[in-house]
């Protein structure tokens, strides 16, 4: 009944939030990968990877969209149920898709959804300093937040499409005051995505949370990439940040061990995968 306690005497132990500031704490790279059914829920697990996502990216590489916008909660929480079932120690994260968190009650609604329906440990929600009130309602009701910055792909409509943010230098500092707002309004985790790498490095620096960046350069707390990207899934032109871990390898698990390795090695990314 207990599966905490059972495991306490296995080989290794699940990945939890203590587990991620531990890592974060003695600088190991934390790998991250997304996963959408239970197949790849299990070789993303087995290879290692620490932390899970079931992000709205399901929209664009499952579903055929060109943005995320028209993925539901009702979507996340399928596909965030199957993934459950694949793994045994990576720490489930489950994304909340666009207009799903405008008011705190609509936001712990959707949130505890996911967390009992669709067997998620922690929600994330894309936003800065106007999100901070949502957060704070969340993790005062012991809701587990990662905050997405930067590049928010729910925007897309707003921003004017996928572009590099906190280029210029008063975004940049707006930023990295967001980021600091946000971990004390709560935010477990934050997560960046497209901007400069040295961005990333003083937001790294600025935070005692874990930061993930996709595209946010080499000296975050741990790297995230669309496993369907990373594997070399998805058709046509990728993001800057992709690089193809299937090249050379013997198949879709090796793929994703090298995933693993290379973040952990600090072998990925490279300054080719980086912005300026």
């Amino acid at each position: 009944m207990y599966t905490h306690l059972a495991q306490r005497d296995s080989g290794e132990q699940p990945v939890s939030l203590t587990t991620l500031k531990r890592m974060k704490a003695e600088r190991e790279p934390i790998a991250c990968l997304t996963a959408y059914d239970a197949s790849f829920a299990k070789l993303v697990d087995t290879a290692g990877a620490d932390l899970v996502l079931v992000g709205d990216s399901l929209g664009m590489v499952i579903q055929g969209y060109d943005t995320t916008v028209p993925v539901t909660v009702a979507d996340i929480i399928y596909h965030c149920r199957a993934v459950a079932r694949g793994i045994a120690r990576s720490f489930l994260v489950a994304d909340m898709p666009f207009m799903s968190y405008t008011s705190g009650d609509q936001a712990l609604g959707n949130a505890v959804r996911m967390m009992q329906e669709g067997g998620a440990k922690m929600v994330k929600l894309e936003g800065g300093a106007n999100q901070i009130d949502i957060v704070r309602f969340l993790t005062a009701r012991d809701v587990p937040v990662c905050a997405h910055i930067g590049l928010k792909p729910q925007a897309v409509h707003k921003i004017g499409g996928f572009r590099v943010q906190g280029r210029e230098h008063a975004a940049a500092i707006k930023m990295i005051e967001d980021a600091k707002s946000l971990e004390q309004a709560g935010a477990d985790i934050v997560l960046l995505e497209c901007i400069p790498s040295d961005l990333g490095r003083r937001i790294t620096e600025a935070l005692e949370v874990p930061v993930i960046g996709i595209g946010a350069g080499p000296d975050v707390d741990g790297q995230i990439l669309v496993s369907y990207d990373a594997l070399d899934i998805t058709p046509g032109r990728k993001p800057r940040f992709v690089r193809n871990f299937m090249a050379g390898a013997a198949s879709p698990l090796e793929a994703a061990q090298r995933f693993v390795a290379a973040v952990k090695s600090r072998e990925y990314p490279t300054p080719e995968f980086c912005f300026a």
